[in-house]
């Protein structure tokens, strides 16, 4: 099966468990063939949720047949800090999030915090200074990279 329609067929196939998929990548050596998917959704992906889409991706192959030889299927997800898109930021009210700035506010680049609102042309970030607790709006058309952080 054409690479092209097995992402298609698996893209569609994961919009059921309410994933997607974001890369497919078939690799070959001598006698072994690797399947590489790397899978997100706005909820975080543990180790329980790659083992169910593995084992339902397997499934789903069994029932289409799309390989001709035996291979191993590895499955993967962004990670607990991936990058976020700007239009879906709206999905992540609440998220702990990394922002990296083009030009600076208040003389900082960097902001990390909790996402508490997100409009058409701005995000709204609650981030702490020591003690006390700041909110800054930043244009979207000033990010440069934005990304889920880890909160210690």
């Amino acid at each position: 099966m054409e690479k092209e329609k097995l992402e298609e067929l698996l893209r569609n196939k994961l919009l059921e468990f309410d994933y997607e998929l974001v890369s497919l990548t078939i690799s070959y050596s001598k006698d072994d063939m690797l399947v590489s998917l790397v899978i997100d959704r706005v909820a975080p992906i543990d180790m329980e949720a790659i083992s169910e889409v593995s084992m339902k991706v397997s499934e789903y192959f069994d029932e289409i047949d799309p390989f001709d030889r035996a291979y191993t299927l590895d499955i993967s997800s962004l990670g607990a800090e991936k990058p976020l898109k700007i239009q879906d930021l709206s999905k992540y009210l609440s998220s702990y999030i990394h922002v990296h700035l083009i030009n600076p506010i208040a003389g900082e680049n960097i902001y990390e915090g909790d996402l508490v609102d997100v409009k058409e042309d701005t995000i709204t970030l609650s981030y702490r200074i020591k003690t006390r607790t700041k909110l800054v709006d930043i244009a979207k058309a000033n990010i440069s990279k934005i990304r889920l952080a880890i909160k210690f």
